[in-house]
């Protein structure tokens, strides 16, 4: 039913916006580093269902409310700015220590890090400008975005587990406190830069 050309354009969309840098690989790189590939398996496993959720509830009509109400933009744009100090923070004041204690360092879960998505304002432009463009209009709507979605599914995992794995690979050089301390003020400093891209 779908042409190729069509359902490569939209990998190649997919591929472009969850493979490029951004607060969710920033942070998964952080992660891969400080915790392994395995640990940082749930945080991959959120962003992905955490987009797609948020995928369908734009194709069923939430990314109108934007246009609709301008203001809910501006708020999320704030909102999306201090979760992002706060995360960098989090990442820039992790523990140096080579072998971290688990119960006061812990990787992001599977929840947080896709309830993660609803304050990503990265994750909302792809979301919305995904289901404007690949959709189409009428009875194929929903299969369009259903494609949308789970197009977006597919990528998002190795995307991501790309990351993960570049900073599960950083990791093994890190072998003292101080190269691990100035890794994570890095990335903790990076995810911050994120805050640029929203304003």
């Amino acid at each position: 039913m779908w042409e190729w050309q069509f359902i490569i354009s939209l990998a190649a969309f997919a591929a472009t916006m969850t493979g490029t840098p951004g607060p969710n690989n920033l942070m998964v790189t952080a992660s891969g580093a400080n915790f392994g590939y395995w640990r940082t398996l749930p945080h991959m496993m959120g962003i992905g269902t955490g987009l797609v959720s948020m995928i369908v509830l734009v194709a069923a009509g939430l990314g109108v409310m934007f246009t609709r109400f301008p203001v809910l933009h501006e708020l999320l744009r704030w909102a999306g700015s201090a979760y992002l100090l706060y995360l960098a923070w989090r990442i820039a004041s992790a523990s140096s220590a080579i072998h971290t204690d688990q119960k006061s360092s812990q990787p992001m879960t599977f929840w947080a890090a896709a309830m993660f998505q609803y304050v990503n304002p990265k994750a909302w432009m792809m979301s919305v400008t995904a289901i404007s463009t690949f959709t189409v209009a009428g009875e194929l709507y929903w299969q369009s975005a259903a494609l949308v979605a789970g197009i977006f599914f597919l990528i998002c995992f190795p995307s991501v587990s790309i990351w993960a794995s570049f900073g599960t690979l950083i990791g093994r050089w890190l072998h003292s406190c101080k190269v691990r301390r100035v890794f994570n003020t890095v990335m903790g400093a990076l995810t911050a830069g994120c805050v640029v891209m929203i304003w």
